[in-house]
C-alpha cells in the first residue's frame, strides 16, 4: 500500500496539501484538506515532498536584490465557489476489500449526513433492520457541514434497513414547523444495482436526498364553532375527558378475515387485505389513544403479505419504539408485538 493513515499528501488538481485519514480500498483513500473530509483516488494525490523541494532554492542567488516587506505585493484571495443550498442528503461511501479470489468487493459503508442548507438542525436518527432498532443517535449538524453517523456492514443491507430521521431547527422560527421527519427505506435489489452503477461510473458514493426544504408551519384554526354540531344532536366532548368516551382498546388483535367479517368468501385478495389493514389501523389508533405500552397483532403466516403491510406501516409511526415477529407459544411466528413510546 503506497499510503498509510497519517501520511501527508498533495491534491494534484488543486495543489492543496492534506492528510490521509482512512484507507477505503487499494485504489481509494479518505483525505482531509483544511478540515474538509472527502474520498480521493490514489492517482489524484501524491506525496508533497517533491513539490516542497522544487519550490525551495538550495542556494540563494547573491545577485538578486533584497525585497523588503512593504514591497511585497498582497496576495489576492482565492474566491471560494458559492455554496448551493439543495437540501439535506445521506451519503454512503463504500469501503472495498479484495476477496480470496482477488476480486474487489464492498465490505461496508460509511454513512454521512450532509447538510446543504443555510440552517443548523437538531436531529434524531435511528436505523432499523427488519423493523428492529439497531442504532440510534441524537446530535446537531451545522449549516453546509457533513456529519459522520456510523458504519454499516454490506451483508446487513439484505435485512432491508430503514434510516429514520427527525429534524428540528437549532434556532426555532415562528413560521417554520416544529419538526419534520424523513425516512430512506433501502430495498436490497435496487441498492445492489446502484453499487454496480457506481463501479461503472467510477463514482465515490451513493447519495440520497432526505429533505429538499424544511417545511413551513401549518396553522390550524382552533376557533371552530361546535355549537351547531351540538344543536344538531351530535355529542361534543371536552378534549380533557375524550379518552373516557373512546371504545376500549385491546391488547391482542386477530386480523384473520373470518374474525373481522362473516361475508368474506366473495372478496378478492385485494379487498381482504384492505379490510385487514383498516381493522389493524382502528385498533392501533385506539391503543395509542389509550396510551397502551404494547399491542400484539395476529397476522398469520401464509405468504407474508399482510405481515409486510403491517410492518411497513409501523416503520413510519413515531410512537412505535420497536416491533418484533418471533416465535410465541400462543401464535407461533404468526404475530407481531409492538412496543410503544410516548
Amino acid at each position: 500500500m503506497k499510503y498509510q493513515i497519517g501520511d501527508k499528501i498533495l491534491v494534484l488538481h488543486s495543489n492543496d496539501e492534506g492528510e490521509v485519514i482512512d484507507i477505503i480500498s487499494d485504489k481509494m483513500v479518505m483525505i482531509e484538506v483544511r478540515g474538509v473530509k472527502f474520498p480521493a483516488y490514489m492517482d489524484q494525490i501524491d506525496f508533497p515532498y517533491f513539490k516542497r523541494f522544487t519550490e525551495k532554492k538550495l542556494f540563494p542567488e547573491t545577485t538578486k536584490p533584497k525585497t523588503y516587506i512593504d514591497q511585497v505585493p498582497k496576495e489576492k484571495q482565492k474566491q471560494q465557489p458559492p455554496k448551493v443550498a439543495d437540501g439535506i442528503w445521506l451519503s454512503l461511501i463504500p469501503k472495498f476489500e479484495n476477496d480470496i479470489f482477488g476480486d474487489e468487493i464492498v465490505s461496508s459503508f460509511k454513512i454521512f449526513l450532509c447538510n446543504r442548507t443555510e440552517h443548523a438542525y437538531h436531529f434524531k436518527y435511528k436505523i432499523r433492520f427488519l423493523g428492529r432498532i439497531d442504532f440510534e443517535l441524537t446530535n446537531e449538524i451545522l449549516a453546509f457541514q457533513d456529519f459522520y453517523l456510523h458504519d454499516v456492514l454490506f451483508e446487513n443491507v439484505n435485512d432491508s434497513p430503514s434510516l429514520d430521521f427527525e429534524f428540528s431547527l437549532a434556532i426555532p422560527h415562528k413560521l417554520k414547523a416544529d419538526y419534520c421527519e424523513a425516512t430512506w427505506k433501502i430495498k436490497p435489489k435496487q441498492f445492489f444495482q446502484r453499487i454496480e452503477e457506481l463501479k461503472i461510473k467510477n463514482e465515490a458514493s451513493i447519495n440520497h436526498k432526505l429533505i429538499d426544504k424544511y417545511p413551513d408551519k401549518v396553522y390550524k384554526d382552533d376557533r371552530l364553532d361546535l355549537s351547531k354540531l351540538s344543536n344538531s344532536g351530535y355529542r361534543v366532548y371536552d378534549v380533557k375527558h375524550a379518552r373516557q368516551h373512546l371504545e376500549p382498546a385491546r391488547s391482542v388483535v386477530d386480523l384473520h378475515i373470518e374474525k373481522i367479517t362473516d361475508e368474506w368468501k366473495h372478496l378478492s385478495g385485494f379487498e381482504i387485505i384492505s379490510f385487514q389493514i383498516k381493522e389493524f389501523e382502528k385498533w392501533y389508533d385506539l391503543a395509542v389513544a389509550h396510551r397502551q405500552s404494547s399491542l400484539i397483532i395476529i397476522h398469520g403466516i401464509g405468504k407474508g403479505k399482510l405481515k409486510e403491510e403491517v410492518h411497513d406501516i409501523l416503520k413510519n409511526k413515531k410512537e412505535v419504539k420497536s416491533f418484533i415477529n418471533q416465535y410465541e407459544p400462543r401464535f407461533g411466528y404468526g404475530a407481531t408485538e409492538i412496543l410503544f413510546q410516548y
